[in-house]
C-alpha cells in the first residue's frame, strides 16, 4: 500500500463537536491518483509507483509524456510523482488509488507550493523589529548593518535580507485527519497546510496519534 497521494486544497472549513468545540480544517481532494510506472529494484534499484493527477489537455502535452501515460491506459496527467512502496506486486499499471488509504486520527505531512507574496522586507518578511518611530529617529523600518567590520568586509551567506516572500516549497507536518469521505475523495486535515486554493499539495502519512 502506498503512504502518499498527491491532492488538491479546496479551501478551509469548520467541523464543531457535540460539545461546541470548533476545529479548523483544510479540505484536500486526495487523489484518484493512477499508477502511470511501476519501479522495481531489479530494474531501477529501488520499488517506487509513479502517481498521476488531476486532467491535462493532450495538445499540451508532450509526445513522450503521452506514449507513457497510454501504457496504464488513462492520462494525460498534469502532476506525476513518485512514492515509495515494499512491495510493488500489489501494483498494476492504472490501478487507481483514492483518499481510503487515509484514516481518522492518523498524522500527515503536507507539502506544497506557499502563496506568493511578492518582495519583502525584512520586517514582513523576517518579522524584524522596527526602529524607534519617535521624533528624530533615522532608522524606522532598514534592516540595519548587514556586513562585517573590516574583516572579513564581506556580507555572510544566508544572511536575512528583503527579497521574494512566499513562492516556494514548504511542508507543514504534524497534522491530524479529522475525517476522510472516500466516496468524495475528499479528507478533511485540522490546521492550515501551504498554497493556495486549489494548489496542488502532496500528503504523505507520518504515523499515529
Amino acid at each position: 500500500m502506498v503512504n502518499a497521494l498527491i491532492g488538491k486544497k479546496l479551501g478551509m472549513s469548520q467541523l464543531f463537536s457535540p460539545d461546541g468545540e470548533v476545529t479548523p480544517v483544510t479540505v484536500i481532494q486526495a487523489g484518484p491518483c493512477t499508477v502511470t510506472q511501476i519501479k522495481s529494484v531489479d530494474s531501477d534499484g529501488y520499488n517506487a509507483v509513479q502517481l498521476g493527477f488531476g486532467e491535462r489537455k493532450p495538445e499540451r502535452t508532450q509526445k513522450p509524456l503521452l506514449g507513457h501515460f497510454k501504457k496504464s491506459g488513462k492520462g494525460p496527467f498534469a502532476v506525476v510523482r513518485e512514492v515509495r512502496v515494499d512491495d510493488v506486486g500489489e501494483f498494476e499499471l492504472g490501478q487507481e488509488v483514492s483518499a481510503d488509504i487515509f484514516q481518522v486520527g492518523e498524522l500527515v505531512q503536507v507539502a506544497g507550493k506557499s502563496k506568493g507574496k511578492g518582495f519583502a522586507g525584512t520586517i514582513k518578511r523576517w518579522n524584524f523589529s522596527r526602529g524607534p518611530m519617535s521624533h528624530g529617529g533615522m532608522n524606522k523600518r532598514p534592516p540595519g548593518s548587514v556586513g562585517c567590520s573590516a574583516s572579513p568586509s564581506r556580507v555572510i551567506k544566508g544572511r536575512k535580507m528583503p527579497g521574494q516572500m512566499g513562492n516556494r516549497s514548504a511542508t507543514v507536518k504534524g497534522l491530524m485527519v479529522v475525517d476522510v469521505r472516500p466516496e468524495e475523495n475528499i479528507i478533511l486535515i485540522r490546521g492550515a497546510v501551504p498554497g493556495g486554493r486549489n494548489g496542488v499539495v502532496f500528503i504523505k502519512k507520518s504515523g499515529k496519534f
